[in-house]
C-alpha cells in the first residue's frame, strides 16, 4: 500500500543522514581526544544515540526494500506462489505477533522513562535515556506498518491463491 510504504521510505531518507553525522562526529571525537587531549562522555554517547536511531528507525525501510536478513535455505529455489505463501505466513505468524509483543511489553518501560525524563546512561552523558527507549516503540510501529503494507500487497496481487 503506497501510503504505508511512503512512511518508511521517508524515514529511510531521513535517517540516512545520520550515517554522515555519526561518521563526522566520531572523527571529531578522535581529533579532540588525540590532538587536543579533550574527551567528552556526552559526545561519545551521542554516537551511540545516532547509531541506535539509525538502526531502529531504518528497519522498516530495509523491510520495504527487501534488504532485511532472510534465512534463505530453500526460499530462492521456490516458485513465486510458494514464496508468497511463505511471506504471508511469516508476516502473519511471526513478524506481526513478535512486533506486537515487543510493543506491548516495552510500553510500560517507555512510559515510565518518559514520566521521570530518565537521565543519562553514564555520569556526564546525555540526559535523555527516555529517547533511546522510545526507539523501541518507533521500531515496532514502523515494522508493523511495513508488514501490514506487504500483506496488503500480497493479498491484492492474489499470488498465493491463484494457480
Amino acid at each position: 500500500m503506497k501510503f504505508l510504504d511512503e512512511i518508511n521510505e521517508q524515514m529511510g531518507r531521513f535517517v540516512r543522514w545520520l550515517v554522515l553525522a555519526m561518521v563526522l562526529l566520531q572523527f571529531a571525537i578522535v581529533v579532540l581526544r588525540y590532538v587536543f587531549s579533550f574527551s567528552s562522555i556526552a559526545l561519545t554517547e551521542l554516537v551511540l544515540y545516532f547509531h541506535a536511531t539509525l538502526i531502529m528507525l531504518s528497519a522498516g525501510y530495509a523491510l520495504l526494500h527487501d534488504k532485511h536478513v532472510r534465512v534463505d535455505i530453500f526460499y530462492s529455489g521456490l516458485s513465486e506462489r510458494a514464496k508468497t505463501i511463505i511471506d504471508i505466513c511469516g508476516h502473519l505468524f511471526f513478524v506481526l505477533p513478535s512486533m506486537t509483543v515487543l510493543l506491548v511489553m516495552s510500553w510500560p518501560s517507555v512510559r515510565n522513562s518518559w514520566s521521570i525524563l530518565e537521565g543519562p546512561i553514564s555520569v556526564g552523558g546525555i540526559p535523555a535515556s527516555f529517547y533511546l527507549k522510545s526507539l523501541i516503540t518507533a521500531f515496532s510501529v514502523l515494522i508493523i506498518i511495513q508488514s501490514v503494507s506487504i500483506l496488503i500487497g500480497k493479498f491484492r496481487a492474489g499470488g498465493a491463491f491463484s494457480k
